[in-house]
């Protein structure tokens, strides 16, 4: 694939994901800066030979479906503590491009699939590491999940959820690390997967 080529199905997934539509080869051109519309037509062509593009009855070029989904922008915030809980506000940084359907989550549903960085070692017994990705989705959570974890209104951390005597416990994965106990838990995500960016 072309430099040109990937420009294009780079802009075309952004646009698709912002507006819910595809973009017409007149907003392709102007983003590319090319003279006229025509100088876009053959790239658009080539990509669809490959099976990337489908050409709409209106004349615009959307991506496939299973292209749609490999653009799913995901939202990755701050850091969220795989040790201790820290009271911090969390503030996106970044996006990647994920498949959700690779991870079990429905694409589109905004808000719904996002990613964290840990930070520590408590879960290290789970396979996840200090810097890794933690991609979450929004679910009720069960006995055994991993969750993202809302202690007490006030801080938050990523630990297995437990039940212990009849109460909700957040585990670690790591022996160095107590049990939590916590008088108030919100789960606001459950893991579906790891991001690996580190390697050993």
């Amino acid at each position: 694939m072309t430099e040109i080529q990937a420009a294009i199905l780079d802009f075309i997934g952004a646009y698709q994901e912002e507006y819910g539509v595809p973009p017409s080869v007149r907003a392709i051109q102007r983003h590319l800066r090319y003279a006229s519309p025509t100088s876009v037509q053959r790239p658009l062509t080539v990509l669809a030979a490959d099976g990337h593009l489908d050409q709409l009855p209106n004349g615009s070029w959307g991506l496939k479906s299973r292209q749609a989904q490999l653009h799913f922008r995901l939202p990755v915030y701050g850091d969220i503590p795989a040790g201790l809980p820290a009271m911090r506000e969390q503030e996106p940084d970044e996006t990647l491009a994920v498949d959700p359907a690779a991870f079990g989550v429905r694409a589109g549903r905004p808000g719904d699939f996002w990613g964290l960085r840990v930070r520590g070692d408590s879960m290290i017994g789970a396979s996840i590491l200090d810097g890794d990705i933690a991609l979450l989705t929004r679910r009720p959570p069960k006995a055994g999940d991993i969750i993202a974890a809302l202690v007490d209104d006030t801080s938050s951390t990523l630990k297995r959820l437990v039940k212990v005597r009849g109460r909700w416990v957040l585990r670690a994965e790591n022996p160095r690390y107590p049990d939590l106990v916590p008088e108030r838990l919100e789960a606001q995500g459950v893991l579906v997967g790891v991001i690996r960016r580190k390697i050993a």
